[in-house]
């Protein structure tokens, strides 16, 4: 893989599916478009770029009896950074024939690209953005939101943490899109269960230092540290509110979105208690473990994330589309059809999508185990409470969609 000039092509082969699809010239292209190298390089990245090739693998052997176009994997590093997305975005729609444009973390891209797709009539598979706008007021016919989102965390996390004493809360904020919204989601949650914000403050992404914000949440009392953050953000400031005592005593840390590998980086002397909200564990079931051990083979032992497996299963149900509309040209017809079709796939299992692109799915809340609970490699977490799929995503008449009626 070619990270440096933001494009890598990872050709999965020919012969990929039951009916003839006139897709670009030279087949599918599926664009990962994703942080390659930054602070979300983990939960995302080269992982997300992996999640894509193996779904394209498993689509092409399953219709291994059938010839067809070949499907591509083009991989963008978009650095967190809307205009370099956007250049990579419009560069693979107007000239490299990508038909469909996946992961996206950051949500300040995700909502570029998001504009962009519907202007090409492309399609926009989001996996690693999480602001619940994009089935929101910024819902369009190209996307389907499909991992988690903002509010799916909020009422995950922030419910129970605020149902179990949780009663004041101070926030620290990524000061862009992602950031804003989770704590916007969480903050309602917060309030419509009797509780109180006494103080937040926002830090720029890819803080290093958290030292002067975490002395203002202790100085707030509050009882509750809520991170609307993510990925190396999280992490740091996880490690730093250890190293003032934070997160033992009367004042408790939640991370408003956690993924396994922060969980990894922390360690669990570190991690242990914290709570955290997911749709996906790889431990949960055997589909899930081997995707896992096929995942870790080809990254040093490291596991997938949900956001890993959220690009998986997206890939899967898109291509599954592309073939009963026949062809990949239209996306506003694909992700129609996608809507059409309930969603069945061995991460995800069974599901749906809504009309406003919301994808639909149980969500769980997971505690941390302590070192001495952990079995083996990644063992992480502990099954504290189902959140069933009609409950753990924003009703659909709440969002402001203008795809849906009344």
């Amino acid at each position: 893989m070619k990270t440096s000039s933001g494009l890598a092509v990872l050709a999965v082969g020919a012969a990929v599916i039951a009916t003839p699809v006139q897709a670009a010239d030279d087949g599918i292209r599926i664009g990962v478009l994703t942080d390659l190298s930054g602070i979300y390089a983990a939960p995302t990245g080269p992982g997300s770029v992996f999640a894509a090739r193996q779904a394209a693998a498993d689509f092409v052997a399953a219709h291994a009896a059938h010839k067809g176009s070949k499907i591509e994997v083009v991989a963008g590093d978009h650095q967190n950074k809307p205009d370099v997305g956007a250049s990579i975005a419009n560069r693979w729609t107007d000239n490299e024939k990508v038909d469909v444009i996946v992961d996206v973390p950051t949500s300040s891209v995700a909502f570029v690209v998001n504009d962009i797709v519907k202007n090409k009539n492309k399609v926009f598979l989001a996996s690693g953005a999480a602001a619940s706008d994009l089935t929101g007021a910024r819902c369009t016919p190209n996307t389907v939101h499909w991992t988690y989102d903002t509010w799916a965390l909020a009422n995950g996390t922030g419910k129970a943490v605020a149902t179990t004493g949780g009663d004041s809360w101070f926030f620290i904020t990524a000061d862009y899109a992602f950031g804003h919204a989770l704590e916007r989601d969480t903050v309602a949650v917060v309030e419509a269960n009797k509780g109180k914000v006494v103080g937040r403050v926002r830090h720029p992404l890819a803080t290093n230092d958290f030292s002067s914000f975490l002395l203002q949440a202790q100085a707030s009392m509050a009882k509750i540290v809520a991170l609307a953050n993510a990925g190396g953000d999280t992490i740091n400031a996880i490690k730093q509110a250890a190293e003032f005592g934070m997160g033992r005593g009367r004042q408790k840390l939640a991370g408003m979105l956690v993924n396994i590998s922060d969980i990894d980086a922390l360690g669990l002397k570190t991690a242990q208690g914290l709570m955290l909200t997911e749709p996906w564990y790889w431990d949960a079931s055997e589909a899930n473990r081997a995707f896992a051990k096929t995942f870790a083979a080809a990254h040093g032992g490291r596991h997938p994330t949900m956001i890993h497996a959220g690009v998986y299963a997206a890939v899967t149900h898109y291509l599954k589309a592309v073939v009963a509309v026949g062809g990949a040209g239209d996306g506003k017809a694909v992700v129609t059809k996608m809507k059409d079709m309930p969603t069945d796939d061995a991460l995800f299992g069974k599901g749906s999508i809504r009309p406003d692109g919301r994808k639909l799915h149980d969500m769980y809340l997971f505690e941390v185990k302590r070192p001495d609970e952990s079995r083996h490699a990644w063992d992480y977490y502990k099954l504290r409470a189902t959140i069933p799929a009609a409950e753990a995503f924003r009703p659909l008449g709440q969002g402001g969609c203008p795809l849906v009626g009344g």
